[in-house]
């Protein structure tokens, strides 16, 4: 199909004016109706209207692309006008409009348009086509301009196609924390594809935000795009592309499969929606239980950040006052003040506080805002903070997140039957009062009284642990930490202990950290005394893995374990466990919740929690000698 097959001569106007950015509009819908694709004028007007609202389609450089998707599009079209003297659009650059195309899309699972509509998008970016649009005479010159670039794009990819055999793949990499996943299974995927030939781009969306962004030419050329990731990533702009959605570990551990299923071309095509048409794969789609695992890590993600540096700066007010009073010297009814005494430690403990506070309301809200889109954020954070404020803590927080969210779907489906004209007050008064009002009552009278005496029970049960309750405890935490380092069960272990902290349970983030430090520190050493079992490559980079293992980043040592999970990752787990268990034998606690080596000051019992560490690490190390075999 070529973009002259959408846009009819009846709906080309080159002599455009309008005096505003309604005018304009309703000229353009007017032409669109000229073509006979339009079975109801007002209800696509409205459409139209419905979408500037959310944003300017005023792109720049004078140009303009309203669009809209709606039962009242009978067939895919284009409309354009000219206005000479430019009008002003709100454009994203502050300047007028003098090229206005509008999209009319039906709303169906055809999306044949698609293609079409992004190499129009593609072209537009090209000034010298731009202005030969503006100045055109006819009609006729106009759509001939439009034929010829067209053409000669299309010669271009042709010939490109013609000189390279490579695939041109696009990959989208994000964990939940946004440190070491991301850039692994991005470095992952770009090694494979040099191997395998293709030319690939990928974008990370770490701690730091979004890198290496893609664009909407890249998106338009692109042969597939690889979606490896553990966290919510926009996926409407992959509307009409083959999509591969993945876990960010497959990117790592299995990036050839991955490269091999894209440069095939036996993927699914990606519905703007956010689903795979029925006839497509059925691989594309992501299971229920991954879908959970990303709605839960999107706000574990989110939630890090306030809990790192709150806790950290809560624990260093306790540090303050440590090296500062004599705890044994305080009358009893003052040492519960402690973290608060000197007034240097009472800044820290309550900036700490105010960040550690938001914790609970962070995380249910952003995952109530990956189930239901933004409606669902404010909806979420209220039924955290009642869960902060209440009993039910950690628990009720995580059941909020998970109710808001599907509570603001279900209201948005009935809303969905409510009349057009309203669609501007869902958003700002009917999902917030609503979904509001029914969390309130819902956390209040059906969640807070069983989880809120859960909770308290639990808390309870960790404060009595002693002896080998305890030793246990820290043994499974630790343990955790290397099943999958960085994966769900790394992050439960994790979430558990920072859960902990907010409850005073010091001991248990020990044993957690402790757990997740020890994975990496054991492969550098073993790559130190057991070199005949690790590659050459693998030799060299072990020793950036003691750092890894001080700083508490576990993600060290998944490239280790990804070559030879089956000998590394149990010689992990027990090194970990020996260490968590070590380190609640000898009741070693820990007040940050990040940090590795940088936080020790912060340790209860620091002697024995460097044993601990060392001695899991030795374990570990020896497991490896024992476990892996020779390299040949």
């Amino acid at each position: 199909m070529k973009i002259r097959d959408l846009l009819a001569v009846e709906s080309i106007d080159l002599n455009g004016t309008a005096s505003s950015k309604r005018e304009t509009l309703d000229k353009m819908v007017d032409l669109m109706v000229k073509s006979g694709k339009i079975n109801d004028a007002e209800t696509y007007r409205k459409g139209v209207y419905a979408r500037e609202e959310e944003g300017s389609t005023g792109i720049g450089d004078g140009i303009a692309i309203p669009h809209c998707k709606s039962d009242a599009v009978t067939r895919p079209g284009l409309a354009a006008m000219v206005v000479k003297d430019g009008v002003e659009f709100d454009a994203l650059d502050g300047g007028k409009v003098h090229l206005i195309f509008l999209i009319a899309a039906p709303n169906t699972e055809d999306n044949v348009h698609l293609d079409v509509l992004s190499k129009l998008s593609v072209l537009l970016m090209d000034e010298k086509f731009t202005k030969a649009l503006k100045n055109a005479e006819s009609v006729d010159e106009f759509l001939e301009i439009i034929d010829k670039a067209e053409a000669e794009r299309d010669g271009e990819k042709t010939m490109a196609k013609n000189e390279r055999d490579e695939k041109f793949i696009l990959a989208v990499t994000g964990c939940p924390t946004g440190i070491a996943h991301t850039y692994m299974a991005a470095e992952s995927l770009e090694k494979k594809a040099k191997e395998l030939g293709c030319k690939i781009k990928v974008e990370t969306r770490g701690s730091g935000g979004a890198k290496n962004v893609l664009t909407s030419a890249e998106i338009a050329e692109a042969d597939c795009i690889i979606v490896a990731a553990d966290t919510q990533v926009p996926m409407d702009r992959f509307a009409g592309k083959p999509v591969i959605q993945c876990k960010v570990a497959d990117g790592i551990s299995k990036a050839e499969d991955l490269l091999n299923r894209a440069i095939s071309g036996k993927v699914p095509i990606y519905q703007a929606k956010g689903e795979v048409s029925k006839t497509a794969d059925e691989e594309g789609k992501d299971s229920i239980g991954h879908q959970i695992y990303k709605h839960l890590m999107s706000g574990v993600s989110h939630m890090l950040p306030f809990v790192v540096g709150g806790g950290i700066l809560i624990a260093l007010a306790f540090l303050i006052d440590g090296f500062s009073i004599d705890l044994n010297s305080l009358p009893m009814e003052e040492r519960g003040n402690f973290g608060t005494i000197t007034p240097l430690a009472a800044i820290f403990k309550g900036i700490g506080g105010t960040a550690f506070g938001f914790m609970l309301p962070i995380l249910a809200g952003f995952i109530a805002m990956s189930i239901a889109d933004r409606p669902g954020l404010a909806v979420g954070f209220v039924g955290g903070a009642i869960a902060a404020n209440g009993t039910s803590g950690f628990l009720g927080a995580l059941l909020a997140g998970f109710i808001a969210g599907y509570l603001v779907r279900f209201l948005r489906k009935v809303f969905d039957k409510l009349p057009k004209s309203l669609d501007g007050l869902k958003p700002v008064l009917l999902y917030p009062l609503i979904g509001i009002l029914l969390i309130g009552l819902i956390m209040t009278y059906i969640v807070e009284p069983p989880i809120g005496a859960l909770n308290t029970l639990v808390n309870n049960g960790l404060n009595g642990l002693n002896g080998a309750s305890a030793i246990l405890l820290g043994l499974l935490l630790a343990g955790m930490m290397s099943v999958d380092m960085g994966g769900p069960v790394n992050k439960a272990a994790y979430v558990f202990g920072t859960a902990s902290i907010a409850a005073g349970n010091y001991n248990i983030m020990a044993a957690v950290m402790i757990g997740g430090m020890v994975p990496p520190i054991a492969i550098a050493l073993a790559t130190i005394f057991f070199k005949n079992k690790f590659t050459e490559e693998e030799r060299k980079a072990g020793p950036t893995n003691f750092i890894m293992g001080l700083s508490f980043i576990t993600e060290g040592a998944i490239p280790f374990a990804a070559s030879d999970p089956l000998h590394v990752i149990p010689a992990c787990v027990v090194g970990s466990a020996v260490a968590g268990g070590i380190s609640m034998a000898f009741n070693c606690t820990l007040m940050a919740p990040h940090g590795g080596i940088f936080v020790f000051p912060t340790v209860g019992s620091p002697l024995f929690y460097l044993l601990s560490l060392l001695v899991g690490s030795v374990v570990g190390c020896v497991l490896l000698g024992i476990l892996k075999k020779d390299i040949k």
